[in-house]
């Protein structure tokens, strides 16, 4: 199981595990500097909901380990300020955040190495929170696929140990099936514009040796018609209240596909990914992203020069085409507004 990071206590640098460079290429990359960090989440040499919230906290870590310059609070809203125009969609990334925020509002100290300490205190521990969550996660979601002989799995774009801080999400789900003996082939579609299914869940996959199918994304559709599969499972970057959710650009179609075909359509995720605050997905800011990861590939130009280009990152889910949203605190079904809050208001099992 790879990790997308890892964070070096003692010399207090982040190293990151370049996903633009993967499979070909195994590349650390070290941040020492806040501002390092979030030209990696930015750069998307790191990528997935919850693997940039991680990195956005051990981000402040590096911002107070290195300047001393401004006053705690100012600091921090400087720093929070930067992270969080990176990337807008996932709600984690503010998520963590807040969690810094309050953590350095609590300590009562002079000393800059202490305000350090504490701080990365934290970020370990919203690292660690999101290794369980996501093993928790898996072993729920495995529940909902109950049929006898191998299990058939549709996944799309890449929600697994590179996109948290290991197991994954979505991929988590298929570990935990993996793991209680049950045979598993994944499908996993491209994912364009950024071929994070071709790239980085094929990769990650055959690391493990879970069987991997790799197909593009215009085949979903016959892929549903074609195959006795068990069910569509997908990651989310942010989960509005009521369960409208934004995943990377395809995973909408994929769902309306997933209905037409009976086929069940899950959203696994840590419940941090879930933003009560936002009622619909209509509120879900969408980023959108440079002409050239869809004209080019790997530098090389596929198609004419001047061509108008459209490159949402993201889509939006709409909450009708979810069976059911997998988190580590329970499994919501509908009417997601009332499951959802239930969840929000708990950190017990339905």
């Amino acid at each position: 199981m790879v990790r997308p990071f890892r964070w070096d206590s003692e010399r207090k640098v982040l190293q990151l595990l370049d996903q633009r460079r993967l499979p070909s290429e195994e590349t650390w990359i070290e941040c020492a500097e806040a501002d390092q960090a979030g030209d990696a989440i930015r750069e998307m040499a790191v990528r997935g909901a919850p693997a940039i919230g991680i990195v956005a906290a051990y981000a402040v870590v590096l911002g107070f380990a290195r300047d001393a310059g401004n006053a705690p609070a100012s600091r921090f809203e400087d720093l929070a300020a930067a992270l969080l125009n990176t990337r807008p969609t996932a709600v984690n990334l503010g998520a963590a955040i807040a969690r810094m925020r309050t953590r350095l509002e609590s300590l009562v100290t002079d000393s800059a190495a202490e305000r350090v300490r504490g701080l990365e205190a934290e970020a370990d521990r919203i690292a660690a929170e999101d290794l369980e969550a996501n093993r928790r996660l898996g072993t729920l979601g495995m529940g909902l696929l109950t049929g006898e002989g191998p299990a058939r799995v549709l996944t799309h774009c890449n929600a697994g140990s590179l996109a948290t801080s290991g197991y994954g999400t979505a991929l988590g789900i298929v570990r935990a099936l993996v793991e209680s003996g049950r045979e598993v082939e994944v499908f996993a579609p491209e994912t364009r514009p950024y071929l994070q299914g071709a790239r980085l869940t094929a990769w990650e996959l055959m690391a493990d040796g879970i069987p991997v199918t790799l197909v593009t994304d215009g085949m979903v559709g016959s892929l549903l018609a074609a195959r006795d599969m068990d069910a569509v499972v997908v990651g989310a970057d942010r989960i509005a209240a009521n369960g409208d959710s934004a995943n990377k650009i395809g995973t909408y179609q994929a769902a309306v596909l997933a209905k037409e075909h009976g086929v069940p359509f899950l959203v696994a995720a840590p419940f941090s990914s879930v933003d009560l605050e936002t009622p619909t997905g209509a509120e879900i800011p969408i980023e959108e992203r440079r002409p050239e990861e869809i004209v080019e590939i790997a530098g090389t130009r596929i198609a004419p020069e001047g061509v108008p280009v459209w490159n949402p990152a993201f889509d939006v889910t709409p909450a009708r085409y979810i069976t059911a949203i997998v988190t580590e605190r329970g499994i919501a079904h509908p009417p997601f507004a009332a499951s959802l809050a239930r969840l929000g208001g708990t950190s017990g099992i339905t």
